[in-house]
């Protein structure tokens, strides 16, 4: 699921780092559902958790069957609109790779 949204990612156990041209940001795995959900929180250069994390969620409507991707990012204020287009783009990329409209 994770390499879709970062130019690169690379992890050790539950230490992932994302890459997004050059510039390289550290999370860590803090919970994950399989099919379901997945929680990334971003650490500081100790590998201790901060405030801040996202995570991706896969919903299934009962009825439909459609199926929808929900992102949930807590960043900081002045780094909003920054990563409304991060995601913006990325989810067009992923519309690109799986032949969405």
């Amino acid at each position: 699921m994770s390499e879709w949204f970062a130019d690169n990612v690379n992890s050790r156990g539950e230490f992932f780092t994302f890459i997004w041209n050059d510039s390289e940001e550290k999370a860590r795995l803090a919970s994950k559902k399989t099919g379901e959900k997945v929680k990334f929180r971003w650490i500081d250069e100790n590998n201790k958790d901060g405030d801040y994390y996202f995570e991706l969620r896969i919903l299934e409507d009962e009825i439909t069957k459609d199926v929808s991707l929900m992102i949930v990012d807590f960043a900081e204020e002045d780094d909003l609109s920054e990563a409304k287009m991060l995601w913006e783009n990325q989810i067009s990329d992923l519309k690109h790779v799986i032949g969405s409209v």
